[in-house]
């Protein structure tokens, strides 16, 4: 696992840890330390804690103007024993719903496994952002599985076309396009 980094082909355009509205902001990084664990495995220093022992992000994107940001997800996303939805909403999508996000592109292509629990903090956080969405994109099978086995696509768009973004060659801006094409066809006219 440390030798899973971050998409790292956006930072020209955005740093979350140089910008001021950022939940990361100030953050210094280490190249040579690792020091995160995902069980007994080090993880690659680049990735953010958010408060969980299981997952970690990287807010890959923020454009505030257009109201949207995309987060790669590494680790696993375990809302039975460390109710990590609670961590991912309370310490990031907050901060950034504060000023004006509403449209929200998880990665998760990194993410191993997901067990769900309640679903307070998925409702509270699309509540949050009444007009605007949760994204998921190239999530696992089982994954995917699990969150509707848990019914958490009412409040998260995941499977079908989501699936099949290949986004790391675009623009932040060009993923957010695909995205919302996707997200515009499932919403009732």
């Amino acid at each position: 696992m440390h030798d899973i980094e971050p998409h790292y082909s956006w930072r020209h355009l955005y740093i979350a840890s140089e910008d001021s509205r950022s939940p990361f902001y100030g953050r210094e990084y280490s190249e040579i330390e690792f020091s995160n664990t995902i069980y007994d495995h080090f993880i690659h220093p680049q990735w953010d804690q958010i408060g969980s022992s299981t997952l970690y992000i990287k807010l890959l994107y923020v454009s505030y103007e257009n109201g949207f940001c995309i987060i790669e997800l590494l680790g696993e996303w375990n809302d039975c024993l460390y109710n990590d939805i609670m961590y991912l909403k309370r310490n990031i999508a907050d901060a950034l719903i504060e000023y004006g996000i509403s449209e929200f592109i998880l990665l998760g292509e990194n993410v191993l496994n997901f067990h769900a629990s309640e679903n307070d903090y998925y409702q509270e956080w699309a509540d949050d952002i009444e007009n605007g969405w949760i994204a998921c994109i190239n999530f696992r099978d089982h994954i995917l599985d699990e969150i509707q086995d848990a019914y958490l696509d009412y409040y998260l768009a995941v499977g079908g076309s989501l699936n099949d973004i290949s986004w790391r060659n675009l623009s932040p801006l060009q993923v957010y396009e695909r995205v919302k094409s996707h997200i515009k066809k499932r919403l009732p006219v």
